[in-house]
Protein backbone atom coordinates (compact mmCIF):
# COMPACT_ATOMS: atom_id res chain seq x y z
CA UNK A 1 0.00 0.00 0.00
CA UNK A 2 1.71 3.64 -0.72
CA UNK A 3 1.75 5.64 1.99
CA UNK A 4 -0.47 8.21 2.39
CA UNK A 5 1.00 12.14 0.70
CA UNK A 6 -1.87 14.58 2.00
CA UNK A 7 -3.46 14.58 5.25
CA UNK A 8 -6.53 16.15 6.15
CA UNK A 9 -7.71 17.23 9.85
CA UNK A 10 -10.25 18.97 10.45
CA UNK A 11 -9.18 22.16 13.08
CA UNK A 12 -11.99 23.34 13.90
CA UNK A 13 -16.18 23.50 12.60
CA UNK A 14 -16.04 24.91 9.05
CA UNK A 15 -11.96 24.72 8.95
CA UNK A 16 -9.87 21.80 7.60
CA UNK A 17 -6.04 21.59 7.45
CA UNK A 18 -4.84 20.22 3.84
CA UNK A 19 -0.81 19.21 4.80
CA UNK A 20 1.51 17.77 1.97
CA UNK A 21 3.07 14.58 4.04
CA UNK A 22 5.59 13.80 0.88
CA UNK A 23 9.02 13.96 2.72
CA UNK A 24 11.63 15.25 2.24
CA UNK A 25 10.83 18.18 0.37
CA UNK A 26 6.87 17.26 -0.25
CA UNK A 27 7.50 17.26 -4.05
CA UNK A 28 4.45 15.96 -6.23
CA UNK A 29 4.89 13.19 -7.47
CA UNK A 30 2.72 11.66 -9.79
CA UNK A 31 0.36 9.77 -6.82
CA UNK A 32 0.05 13.64 -4.64
CA UNK A 33 -1.46 14.94 -7.57
CA UNK A 34 -15.68 22.17 5.30
CA UNK A 35 -16.35 25.73 4.32
CA UNK A 36 -12.57 27.11 4.40
CA UNK A 37 -9.14 25.40 3.86
CA UNK A 38 -5.95 25.81 5.08
CA UNK A 39 -3.30 24.41 2.51
CA UNK A 40 0.46 23.83 4.39
CA UNK A 41 3.05 21.70 3.79
CA UNK A 42 4.67 18.92 6.40
CA UNK A 43 7.97 19.32 7.71
CA UNK A 44 10.36 22.36 6.27
CA UNK A 45 8.92 22.54 3.00
CA UNK A 46 5.62 23.64 1.12
CA UNK A 47 6.26 21.81 -1.85
CA UNK A 48 9.18 21.84 -3.81
CA UNK A 49 7.77 20.94 -6.92
CA UNK A 50 8.16 18.15 -9.59
CA UNK A 51 9.64 15.17 -8.30
CA UNK A 52 13.23 14.79 -10.30
CA UNK A 53 14.64 11.77 -9.01
CA UNK A 54 11.08 10.12 -9.89
CA UNK A 55 11.79 11.76 -13.70
CA UNK A 56 15.22 10.17 -13.32
CA UNK A 57 14.56 6.75 -12.88
CA UNK A 58 11.14 6.61 -14.84
CA UNK A 59 10.93 5.22 -18.07
CA UNK A 60 8.33 7.34 -20.27
CA UNK A 61 6.12 5.13 -22.18
CA UNK A 62 3.52 6.90 -25.18
CA UNK A 63 1.27 9.56 -24.31
CA UNK A 64 2.72 9.97 -20.63
CA UNK A 65 3.90 13.28 -20.80
CA UNK A 66 0.51 14.61 -21.74
CA UNK A 67 -0.86 12.65 -18.63
CA UNK A 68 1.39 13.50 -15.96
CA UNK A 69 0.96 17.66 -17.44
CA UNK A 70 -2.80 17.25 -17.39
CA UNK A 71 -2.73 15.89 -13.63
CA UNK A 72 -0.93 18.26 -12.80
CA UNK A 73 -2.78 21.38 -14.56
CA UNK A 74 -5.79 19.55 -13.38
CA UNK A 75 -4.76 19.48 -9.54
CA UNK A 76 -3.84 23.26 -9.77
CA UNK A 77 -7.22 24.11 -11.20
CA UNK A 78 -8.95 22.09 -8.21
CA UNK A 79 -7.57 24.52 -5.67
CA UNK A 80 -8.75 27.91 -7.93
CA UNK A 81 -12.18 26.01 -8.83
CA UNK A 82 -13.10 24.63 -5.51
CA UNK A 83 -16.09 26.54 -4.15
CA UNK A 84 -14.52 26.54 -0.72
CA UNK A 85 -12.02 29.47 0.23
CA UNK A 86 -8.20 27.71 0.02
CA UNK A 87 -5.56 29.47 2.47
CA UNK A 88 -1.97 28.72 1.54
CA UNK A 89 0.69 28.95 4.66
CA UNK A 90 3.99 28.71 2.67
CA UNK A 91 6.10 27.04 5.72
CA UNK A 92 8.99 26.92 3.39
CA UNK A 93 9.78 26.47 -0.23
CA UNK A 94 7.39 26.31 -2.69
CA UNK A 95 9.28 25.77 -6.05
CA UNK A 96 7.68 24.71 -9.32
CA UNK A 97 4.49 23.11 -9.05
CA UNK A 98 4.97 24.08 -5.50
CA UNK A 99 4.35 27.75 -6.42
CA UNK A 100 1.40 26.85 -8.76
CA UNK A 101 -0.44 25.07 -5.88
CA UNK A 102 0.54 28.21 -3.82
CA UNK A 103 -0.67 30.62 -6.44
CA UNK A 104 -3.98 28.72 -7.25
CA UNK A 105 -5.26 29.32 -3.75
CA UNK A 106 -6.64 32.61 -2.80
CA UNK A 107 -4.89 34.05 0.41
CA UNK A 108 -1.20 33.13 1.05
CA UNK A 109 0.82 33.96 4.02
CA UNK A 110 3.79 32.92 4.20
CA UNK A 111 7.00 31.91 7.17
CA UNK A 112 10.25 33.81 7.27
CA UNK A 113 11.48 30.85 5.93
CA UNK A 114 9.51 30.38 2.78
CA UNK A 115 10.26 30.99 -0.89
CA UNK A 116 8.80 30.94 -3.91
CA UNK A 117 11.09 30.07 -7.35
CA UNK A 118 10.55 28.34 -10.31
CA UNK A 119 14.06 26.69 -10.38
CA UNK A 120 13.07 24.52 -13.70
CA UNK A 121 15.26 25.75 -15.74
CA UNK A 122 17.99 23.97 -13.63
CA UNK A 123 16.87 20.77 -13.87
CA UNK A 124 16.06 20.90 -17.79
CA UNK A 125 12.09 21.82 -17.18
CA UNK A 126 9.78 24.79 -17.83
CA UNK A 127 6.78 25.13 -16.07
CA UNK A 128 5.00 27.27 -13.38
CA UNK A 129 5.87 30.86 -15.44
CA UNK A 130 1.73 31.55 -15.62
CA UNK A 131 0.96 30.77 -12.46
CA UNK A 132 4.26 32.99 -11.70
CA UNK A 133 2.71 36.17 -13.42
CA UNK A 134 -0.20 35.91 -11.33
CA UNK A 135 1.96 37.13 -8.22
CA UNK A 136 4.69 39.18 -9.74
CA UNK A 137 5.37 41.98 -11.83
CA UNK A 138 6.72 41.20 -15.23
CA UNK A 139 10.54 41.71 -14.76
CA UNK A 140 10.70 39.88 -11.63
CA UNK A 141 8.39 36.97 -12.80
CA UNK A 142 10.89 36.81 -15.92
CA UNK A 143 14.05 37.08 -13.90
CA UNK A 144 12.67 34.15 -11.20
CA UNK A 145 11.88 31.79 -14.33
CA UNK A 146 15.23 32.65 -16.94
CA UNK A 147 18.05 32.49 -13.33
CA UNK A 148 15.69 30.16 -10.91
CA UNK A 149 15.80 33.41 -8.82
CA UNK A 150 14.20 32.55 -5.04
CA UNK A 151 12.23 35.16 -3.45
CA UNK A 152 11.69 35.05 0.38
CA UNK A 153 9.34 35.64 2.56
CA UNK A 154 9.84 39.21 3.80
CA UNK A 155 10.55 40.47 -0.06
CA UNK A 156 7.18 38.30 -0.90
CA UNK A 157 5.41 40.47 2.07
CA UNK A 158 7.06 43.72 0.70
CA UNK A 159 5.52 43.01 -2.70
CA UNK A 160 2.46 42.23 -1.26
CA UNK A 161 2.41 39.05 -2.84
CA UNK A 162 1.39 37.45 0.60
CA UNK A 163 -0.47 38.76 3.50
CA UNK A 164 1.75 38.12 6.14
CA UNK A 165 5.31 37.44 6.73
CA UNK A 166 5.73 35.46 10.22
CA UNK A 167 7.91 33.69 12.22
CA UNK A 168 7.83 29.95 11.39
CA UNK A 169 5.94 28.91 14.81
CA UNK A 170 3.67 31.79 14.03
CA UNK A 171 2.94 30.64 10.59
CA UNK A 172 -0.59 29.01 11.19
CA UNK A 173 -1.77 30.98 13.86
CA UNK A 174 -1.81 33.60 11.25
CA UNK A 175 -3.35 31.30 8.77
CA UNK A 176 -6.35 29.96 10.72
CA UNK A 177 -7.23 33.61 11.57
CA UNK A 178 -8.43 34.43 8.73
CA UNK A 179 -9.66 30.57 8.03
CA UNK A 180 -11.76 31.94 11.31
CA UNK A 181 -12.65 35.50 9.81
CA UNK A 182 -13.75 33.73 6.63
CA UNK A 183 -15.86 30.84 8.46
CA UNK A 184 -17.88 33.51 9.99
CA UNK A 185 -19.25 34.83 6.57
CA UNK A 186 -22.44 33.87 4.79
CA UNK A 187 -21.30 30.90 3.04
CA UNK A 188 -23.34 31.71 0.01
CA UNK A 189 -22.02 34.94 0.00
CA UNK A 190 -18.48 33.07 0.44
CA UNK A 191 -19.26 31.01 -2.01
CA UNK A 192 -20.60 33.44 -5.20
CA UNK A 193 -17.69 35.85 -4.11
CA UNK A 194 -15.05 33.08 -5.19
CA UNK A 195 -17.09 31.93 -8.08
CA UNK A 196 -17.03 35.81 -9.14
CA UNK A 197 -13.70 36.73 -8.57
CA UNK A 198 -12.47 33.57 -10.66
CA UNK A 199 -14.64 34.56 -13.77
CA UNK A 200 -13.92 38.30 -13.67
CA UNK A 201 -10.25 37.55 -13.37
CA UNK A 202 -9.94 37.81 -17.19
CA UNK A 203 -13.01 39.38 -18.47
CA UNK A 204 -12.97 43.68 -18.93
CA UNK A 205 -14.08 45.60 -16.38
CA UNK A 206 -17.33 46.14 -18.19
CA UNK A 207 -18.11 42.66 -18.19
CA UNK A 208 -16.49 41.85 -14.55
CA UNK A 209 -18.50 44.58 -13.12
CA UNK A 210 -21.55 43.58 -15.01
CA UNK A 211 -20.55 39.70 -13.77
CA UNK A 212 -20.40 41.24 -10.29
CA UNK A 213 -23.88 42.54 -10.20
CA UNK A 214 -25.86 39.59 -11.66
CA UNK A 215 -23.76 37.64 -8.81
CA UNK A 216 -25.03 40.41 -6.30
CA UNK A 217 -28.80 39.94 -7.66
CA UNK A 218 -28.51 36.15 -7.00
CA UNK A 219 -27.38 36.73 -3.34
CA UNK A 220 -30.03 39.11 -2.64
CA UNK A 221 -32.59 36.50 -3.30
CA UNK A 222 -31.12 34.01 0.26
CA UNK A 223 -32.00 34.55 3.38
CA UNK A 224 -28.90 34.80 4.39
CA UNK A 225 -28.42 38.35 2.58
CA UNK A 226 -31.54 39.35 4.23
CA UNK A 227 -30.57 38.52 7.68
CA UNK A 228 -27.12 40.34 7.02
CA UNK A 229 -28.98 43.64 6.40
CA UNK A 230 -31.37 43.12 9.10
CA UNK A 231 -28.34 41.93 11.66
CA UNK A 232 -26.87 45.16 10.26
CA UNK A 233 -29.90 47.63 10.61
CA UNK A 234 -30.05 45.93 14.52
CA UNK A 235 -26.66 46.46 15.27
CA UNK A 236 -26.03 42.53 16.08
CA UNK A 237 -24.02 39.90 15.32
CA UNK A 238 -25.65 37.96 11.66
CA UNK A 239 -27.07 33.97 12.39
CA UNK A 240 -26.37 32.74 8.67
CA UNK A 241 -27.87 29.20 7.66
CA UNK A 242 -26.45 28.80 3.92
CA UNK A 243 -29.70 29.37 2.63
Amino acid sequence: MKPEVVKLDIVEEYIALVQFANPPVNAHSQQLLADVAVLTGEGKCFCAGADIKERAGAERGPGDHWQNSRRAREAYHSIMECQKPVIAAINGPALGGGLALAASCDILVASENACLGLPEINVGLLGGGRHAQRLFGHSRQRRMMLTGLRVFGPELYRLGIVEACTAPDELMGAALGIAREIAGKSPIATKLAKHALNQIEEMTLRDGYRFEQTMTGELGQTEDSKEAIQAFVEKREPVFKGR
